[in-house]
């Protein structure tokens, strides 16, 4: 049975606004640093891969934040399984950068 696409928009949904909030909290200097907000989230059909793009303001060192979220990751993936309670939770492991914007392709 395929899933519904009302619900993997919803879940997408869901997912960038516990991230937003989560990446507040977050006490990596590398990262609390920065003002980071989520642009949007695409997570696909059968709930493996997310792809979460983050707008990063002010002045930063990519390499060091790159090296801040892939610390942070282990946190930000078990406290959105807490919160969303979805059976799988993928997760957020290669973070990259286009164009002013981080690209998080989690899986």
């Amino acid at each position: 049975m395929p899933y519904n696409s009302n619900r993997v928009q919803r879940i997408s949904e869901e997912v960038s606004r516990e991230l937003a909030v989560l990446l507040r909290s977050v006490k990596d200097p590398r990262v609390s640093q920065v003002m980071l907000s989520v642009v949007r989230c695409e997570v696909t059909n059968d709930m493996r891969w997310c792809r979460v793009y983050l707008s990063a303001l002010g002045e930063h060192d990519k390499k060091e934040l790159k090296r801040g979220l892939l610390s942070c990751s282990g946190f930000l993936r078990r406290e959105l399984a807490q919160r969303l309670r979805l059976r799988y939770t993928c997760p957020l492991s290669d973070w990259s950068y286009k164009q002013n914007t981080v690209i998080c392709h989690s899986g």
